[in-house]
């Protein structure tokens, strides 16, 4: 199933690549590449195995006993929660980061009761920042999160780059990604998507994510 999640990135030019002009982001780390899977929704083919992939973890792995809602965090999370709540027939709920500017301190959009158990959705997780404020949101509202499933994981088992799982499990929190890095590169060598140089920047910032551009810059 990964390998046809990460083909569908690429063939639906959803993975970004830009060596001169990189990406920064929120957290302030410069990348070589940037993968956006909110355009995999106007796609139906691969959006259904994605779908269908949520579901799967979600019952499987997770257990439906164990949860009482989904929540999407905004704005990328919202597409594919909805599509999971609506398969296995929770409740939905959406939740921002920080709290609206109507002057109330709520993050959440939806109905949740004092105690139940969230599954919050996201369509990429970086370094786990987005997540924590999610998880802010969702327990003020009297929620309690301690899984969050993403279609794509900025981690690299190869490279030891593994910043949003420790930094969740630390606050809880068990992580389910459909693909990470380790899955777009091997199906990116084998469809000849990026040159030999760019393939090489890729792995480059892999191995040293924080600094990658300092060392291009050389």
């Amino acid at each position: 199933m990964n390998q046809k999640i990460s083909k569908g990135l690429l063939e639906t030019k959803s993975v970004y690549l830009n060596i001169r002009d990189p990406f920064i982001f929120p957290s302030g780390r410069i990348s070589p590449v940037y993968v956006d899977c909110r355009r995999l929704i106007s796609y139906p083919n691969i959006r259904d195995e994605v779908v269908a992939e949520l579901v799967r973890i979600a019952t499987d792995k997770i257990g439906l006993d164990q949860t009482d809602v989904v929540a999407g965090g905004t704005t990328g999370g919202i597409p594919y929660a909805t599509f999971l709540a609506q398969a296995i027939n929770k409740p939905l709920i959406y939740v921002q980061k920080s709290p609206s500017g109507s002057g109330s301190s709520r993050q959440i959009t939806g109905v949740i009761e004092k105690g139940q158990k969230v599954i919050l959705v996201e369509d990429v997780t970086a370094d786990g920042v987005s997540v924590l404020r999610f998880k802010g949101g969702i327990e003020i509202a009297g929620g309690r999160l301690t899984h969050c499933l993403c279609v794509f994981e900025y981690r690299s088992d190869k490279f030891a780059m593994q910043d949003a799982r420790e930094t969740l499990s630390k606050q809880g929190i068990v992580l389910h990604s459909l693909i990470t890095w380790d899955d777009i590169l091997d199906m990116a060598r084998e469809e000849n998507y990026f040159t030999r140089d760019e393939y090489e920047q890729v792995l480059s910032f892999l191995k040293n994510p924080n600094h990658w551009w300092q060392n291009l810059s050389r």
